[in-house]
């Protein structure tokens, strides 16, 4: 044994009390909003501002970051985690961190990122990250950086026709500062609750009108919009509650089914300039699996008559789509809606056109069964494929123990579908510098990423709104305006009337190999599509406010700018 001398004692005493007197506690702060006196509700119209026009509200998502806390002395000391997303619509509405013990007496915080953060490399952050621009989706071009907030909603114009409104509140001097007096003795743990409300966002100090001052922003510089959005922000925000709390619950992530102790990692392929996906703890990528998951999906065994595959509707040509608008599997009937294309679906988490499943473990078994495509019961499809000596040596490999199982069977095609993904084309080599885009792909591009914004002087297609970044997809559900018929769309799952006629929204990746296009495979060409959004958006309640913000004769793209377009497309 080593003798300490006093003085090196002393020191180990001294720091185990500075190491003790820093141990930070958990720290939840908790979000509600309103609007005045009244709960906040999304796609409701109940709401009035000091125009006296009516409105309601379609989405509400904010990024928060520089959280630090004044002590009684003035020192002011940050949130160990200072990032935090909020999103109504998805209720996302707290954030937890730590903080150390001590008695505070100011909270501090922006709407938006300081400028280093604002024009970071968006790819860099994990999966579920509150920057990652996957989990946000508050991040849509390549050279703007991240949205701060997106306010989106209708309301009724003087005429009582129904119109839309978007504040996309953004741009580095725009960060906005909010603090907020607090009494709080910070000792084992404790919960903030936060009210955002945004009557006085909309009205405080600086009223804001749709119809005069404007129903679309994007906050350029000296925009008027994103100004007074500025001002009012500072008094919208205030605390309602303090709890002293002892634990805050942490999510665990699951850990792996069946994982034998011999596995080969998949090399799972991707662009630098993607989002970090979030990938199943529970399901790892491996060679094994991925292998097993291929053979199943190509499989004509795995339907009824033994005629079709998972391949027969996803065509790996077709970048997994189908090149028939409806698919027809063992019976005589057609599909309802038109096969998905099947790639980067490590990014999406809510499947089917209307979203109804959030797993692909889960998807998997739906068509399988499903009398109109491979239809087959899961009982029988283990009967036959534990009859094969070739399957049951290849679930042996892949699972421990190596049985058979449904379970089993949707986590191997779970990880092959994992494994489909698209991230090089013309325009991923153009942003590279190893390639270039013509003019007139320039051109496209350029009407692609600008808004429809008269008020500001910009007349562009406004693509980008939903398809946006690096995978040219939000994963969102939408009313497009595509003319009504007996398809509901995710009205049909979630039972919802602000759901009608909202589908997924495909990614624009393999734009020239997935055709025909829509959930019903209504539009055999990209000139189509294009029309569409130029001249023949039909106007309803849930149609998309990005889209009913337009002019009711749509962008009146003109020929040059509509060939420009597509040409863009298809370099995607």
């Amino acid at each position: 044994m080593v003798k300490k001398t006093s003085s090196q004692v002393l020191i180990l005493l001294l720091l185990a009390f500075s190491a003790k007197a820093t141990i930070a506690a958990p720290l939840r702060l908790s979000f509600t909003h309103t609007v005045g006196d009244q709960p906040f509700q999304l796609d409701s119209l109940r709401y009035q501002n000091t125009a006296e026009e009516r409105y309601s509200f379609t989405r509400l998502s904010y990024l928060i970051t520089e959280i630090t806390f004044e002590t009684k002395e003035g020192e002011w000391l940050p949130a160990s985690d200072s990032s935090a997303f909020i999103d109504a619509n998805k209720h996302i509405l707290d954030f937890d961190t730590e903080l150390p013990p001590n008695k505070y007496r100011s909270l501090r915080f922006s709407i938006g990122l300081p400028p280093e953060a604002n024009h970071s490399d968006p790819s860099q952050y994990p999966a579920k990250h509150p920057l990652n621009p996957d989990f946000n989706r508050l991040h849509w071009t390549w050279a703007t950086g991240y949205i701060f907030m997106a306010l989106e909603g209708r309301f009724y114009k003087n005429d009582k026709s129904l119109s839309a409104y978007v504040y996309h509140f953004a741009n580095d001097p725009n960060k906005t500062v909010i603090n907020i007096p607090i009494q709080l003795e910070h000792e084992r743990g404790s919960q903030l609750q936060l009210e955002f409300d945004l009557g006085k966002l909309l009205g405080f100090p600086s009223p804001l009108s749709f119809q005069e001052d404007g129903n679309s922003t994007h906050s350029h510089t000296d925009d008027s919009i994103a100004q007074k959005l500025q001002q009012n922000l500072p008094s919208s925000f205030r605390l309602s509650s303090i709890q002293q709390v002892s634990t805050i619950p942490t999510t665990v992530r699951p850990k792996p089914i069946d994982l034998p102790s011999e596995q080969t990692p998949f090399p799972f392929k991707t662009s630098r300039t993607f989002p970090i996906p979030d990938l199943p703890t529970d399901n790892p990528l491996t060679v094994e699996r991925v292998e097993l998951g291929k053979k199943l999906f190509f499989d004509a065994n795995l339907s009824l008559n033994k005629t079709i595959s998972c391949a027969s509707c996803h065509e790996p040509d077709k970048a997994f789509s189908d090149s028939r608008a409806l698919s027809q599997g063992v019976s005589e009937n057609l599909t309802r809606r038109h096969s998905m294309p099947l790639f980067n679906l490590a990014w999406k988490d809510e499947f089917f056109w209307d979203g109804r499943v959030s797993t692909l473990r889960e998807q998997v078994f739906n068509p399988l069964q499903h009398p109109d495509e491979m239809g087959i019961s899961i009982e029988e499809l283990v009967v036959r494929l534990q009859s094969s000596p070739e399957y049951q040596q290849n679930f042996a490999k892949a699972f421990t123990p190596g049985e058979i199982t449904p379970e089993h069977i949707a986590l191997a095609l779970e990880n092959y579908l994992l494994s489909l993904t698209s991230y090089t084309s013309k325009f991923d080599q153009a942003a590279a510098g190893k390639a270039s885009l013509s003019e007139q792909e320039k051109r496209g591009f350029e009407l692609f990423m600008t808004e429809y914004e008269p008020r500001s002087g910009r007349y562009g297609a406004d693509c980008f709104h939903c398809h946006g970044g690096a995978l040219l997809t939000d994963n969102e559900f939408h009313n497009n305006g595509l003319a009504p018929s007996t398809d509901k769309g995710r009205n049909e799952f979630t039972g919802k009337s602000s759901d009608e006629n909202k589908f997924s929204t495909p990614s624009l990746r393999n734009l020239s190999l997935t055709a025909p296009y829509m959930h019903d495979g209504r539009f055999a060409t990209l000139e189509e599509v294009v029309e569409h959004y130029s001249t023949g958006i039909r106007q309803s309640d849930t149609l998309d406010p990005n889209l009913a913000k337009h002019p009711k004769a749509g962008l009146q793209l003109t020929i040059e700018d509509k060939a420009a377009l597509v040409a863009f497309l298809k370099s995607l």
